[in-house]
């Protein structure tokens, strides 16, 4: 049975003239997936003329964010035409070489996961997961429609059960509330 594909990173804009991106990470381990010569496979709109593989020509990181190049990409025209492209790798690939010790979470594993606060009260779903530098955030679809963040640390979700397909989210007073008029 096939094996279902990871999500490394997301490409971004442009950087450059050079053909290189910055990429929303999705992985656990950037500096020892984002190499030159590492292949991944890519999902990206239909008719964006996206190779199905890139091969990291260079990577490098500027300040919190990652910088790849991509053999098959020369110019900032074509860095273009890869926003949005998501970076994929086999989930056996990845899972030979991450270390046992460290729990990583992958957008795929929670997406759809049910919210609930400490209590049972139901909060929502798990719409997607947000990385950045400095901490990853998960993004909750409420209830009444509305998207709230949080910081995706144990303090803030202290439960992550994907067999159980659900997550609790213990958010400080006001967080859920941030961003709504």
């Amino acid at each position: 049975m096939p094996s279902e594909p990871l999500l490394v990173a997301r490409i971004g804009k442009p950087h450059g003239l050079l053909g290189e991106v910055t990429v929303q990470t999705h992985t656990d381990d950037p500096e020892r997936r984002f190499v030159e010569g590492a292949e991944f496979s890519t999902l990206a709109a239909a008719g964006t003329g996206v190779p199905r593989s890139l091969t990291v020509r260079s990577a490098r990181r500027h300040n919190t964010v990652w910088l790849l190049a991509f053999e098959q990409v020369p110019d900032r025209t074509g860095a273009e035409s890869l926003r949005g492209t998501r970076l994929l790798l086999d989930d056996a690939a990845a899972a030979t070489d991450q270390d046992e010790e460290a729990q990583a979470w992958y957008e795929a594993d929670l997406l759809g996961l049910t919210a609930y606060d400490p209590s049972g009260v139901l909060l929502g779903e798990v719409a997607g997961l947000e990385a950045s530098g400095a901490q990853d955030r998960l993004v909750l679809r409420l209830t009444d429609g509305h998207e709230a963040q949080v910081p995706f640390v144990e303090a803030i979700v202290p439960v992550v059960d994907v067999q159980g397909r659900r997550v609790v989210v213990d958010a400080p007073p006001g967080l859920l509330d941030l961003g709504r008029d």
